[in-house]
């Protein structure tokens, strides 16, 4: 399996708005994102939906600066 169709599946969530910002990011802007970008959003599909969705409310801050310019650049976030 290649790594994006492993990453497509690691989109697929328990929320349907989650899947639907992860997988627009992921066909969108992933193949044109930094290594560092790259890095930065497999660690976000290692996060709970939970954690997902309150970033994606802004109800909670992302716990690191990368986390956060990712969140703002998927549009997700207050």
């Amino acid at each position: 399996m290649s790594e994006l169709s492993q990453l497509k599946w690691q989109c697929r969530r328990g929320m349907k708005e989650l899947d639907l910002v992860l997988t627009h990011y992921l066909e969108y802007q992933y193949l044109l994102a930094s290594p560092q970008e790259q890095q930065t959003f497999k660690e976000l599909l290692e996060l709970s939906d939970i954690d997902l969705y309150s970033y994606l409310i802004g109800q909670t801050v992302p716990t690191t600066e990368n986390l956060s310019r990712l969140i703002e650049k998927m549009g997700m976030g207050a």
